[in-house]
């Protein structure tokens, strides 16, 4: 008996003979119209004789998949023979735009919809046909505050600590400002997860893209006015991601992706502002990679020559811009729902998160991986969840009692030896991977799962 049988529609036969060439390489047995059926056959009997003797059937979602009446008795068969899908005889793969209806919408499908990467695709088609997703290791235990301290002893301040506090570097001086290039339009798609369903929505932005030099550009995304509720939920967090408070942002303009080692090398090389940069401070190797094992002062030093390069004032978000470009709109742990999962950011894979993630995380990358990887979200913005942790300017604070409320970055009291990490990283579990998640980091010190990315403003 083999193990799959591949129903679609003739428009999709690109798809399907994708799907069937997966499977057979990843060692199952497919049968597929265009493969099996040989000419002097009756078509419909070699469709039911085919589903029956396959153990399930892939069902290639489509709008004229859904509306033909051919695909309707492939379908229905499978699910007929097990009517609950306890046995999962039936899998559905949406690779268009379509919305199942009947009892096809209470099956959980892979969603295609907006994949480009094969290596993406493929990753979730085997995921899906895998009997449970428990990880090879004990998960790592979530009840640990995520907090970096130095391991060395602190050096003795002389004058004493307070009159230091008081010297406390102030934020980087914008440079004087041009005006904006015409701004371009994209698309990208936003992922929601819908419990353990997928859901793809086309969206718009718009960008420009700073010339580096050398054939490298940075892009950056207008990110729209707004008011959002900044921190978590108590039962959502921590304490110091509370309490939490509306925050009204005005327009501005956030890297598409986090810098990455190409665009940190063609910086690095531009004239000395206060600091002096390595050319490749980086762990993991990659151009398209975000640069890591990056300092604060070293990320604002970045920021000052790019600016005295394009005559813009750039800097590093504060905490408020960062999770108001992060939720894009959202109020759920991540911006793509409650749930996060490996086929969407890149995170230690081996912990859960929510209740349907116990399925859905299968793996862990154990490294960064190439910006844009995954999906965007509702801003057009990358890798806001995982890959490396994001510096933003603000001083630690301990909760956001007194926080400003205007977007600005929070440099009054706190404590001024730290500084804020937001977003995550490739290495650390879902819970330190949410919208409203808070590190806090030594300014002078770095990691190979640290990195940034730049703002400047709209006018």
């Amino acid at each position: 008996m083999k193990h799959f049988f591949i129903s679609y529609n003739s428009q999709d036969k690109q798809w399907a003979e994708w799907i069937a060439w997966t499977l057979e390489e990843a060692g199952y047995t497919a049968v597929i119209q265009a493969w099996d059926f040989r000419p002097g056959g009756n078509f419909v009997l070699d469709m039911q004789r085919a589903s029956a003797e396959c153990e399930k059937t892939i069902a290639v979602l489509s709008a004229n998949y859904l509306q033909s009446e051919y695909a309707q008795s492939e379908w229905s068969a499978a699910f007929a023979g097990d009517p609950l899908s306890l046995k999962r005889k039936l899998i559905p793969v949406r690779v268009g735009v379509c919305k199942p209806e009947g009892v096809l919408k209470t099956v959980v499908y892979v969603d295609l919809v907006g994949v480009t990467e094969p290596a993406l695709a493929k990753q979730r088609v085997l995921d899906a046909l895998k009997a449970r997703a428990k990880p090879d290791q004990e998960p790592t235990f979530p009840g640990a505050v995520p907090t970096r301290e130095r391991t060395e002893p602190e050096p003795v301040a002389f004058p004493p600590t307070e009159k230091v506090a008081a010297k406390a570097e102030p934020e980087p001086q914008p440079q004087p400002r041009r005006p904006l290039p015409v701004l371009k339009s994209f698309q990208f798609d936003v992922i929601t997860v819908n419990a353990r369903v997928l859901e793809s929505d086309r969206r718009k932005g718009q960008f420009f893209t700073e010339d580096l030099g050398g054939r490298i550009g940075l892009e950056l995304v207008a990110i729209p006015s707004g008011r959002f509720l900044m921190g978590s939920p108590t039962k959502e967090g921590w304490d110091y991601e509370q309490p939490q408070h509306w925050v009204t942002l005005p327009p501005f303009f956030m890297g598409k992706y986090p810098v990455t080692q190409a665009q940190w090398r063609a910086v690095a090389a531009l004239p000395k502002r206060k600091l002096d940069l390595a050319p490749d401070p980086s762990y993991f190797k990659g151009s398209k990679r975000p640069v890591e094992q990056v300092s604060w002062d070293k990320a604002v030093e970045f920021c000052d020559r790019l600016s005295q390069r394009t005559g813009r004032a750039y800097r590093l978000p504060s905490e408020a811009e960062w999770e108001y470009a992060c939720r894009a709109g959202t109020t759920t742990s991540f911006h793509f729902g409650e749930v996060l999962m490996t086929s969407l950011a890149n995170y230690n894979g081996r912990s859960i998160y929510s209740i349907y993630s116990k399925k859905l995380t299968v793996e862990s990358r154990d490294q960064t991986t190439d910006v844009g990887t995954f999906p965007a979200n509702a801003f057009g913005l990358y890798d806001m969840h995982g890959n490396v942790w994001e510096w933003c300017l603000d001083y630690w604070h301990s909760n956001y009692q007194g926080a400003p409320t205007d977007g600005s970055a929070w440099i009054a009291d706190g404590d001024s030896k730290y500084r804020l990490l937001r977003g995550g990283s490739w290495d650390y579990v879902p819970r330190d991977c949410r919208s409203a998640i808070r590190l806090r980091y030594m300014l002078d010190l770095h990691s190979n799962d640290s990195g940034f990315r730049v703002v400047c403003h709209a006018t």
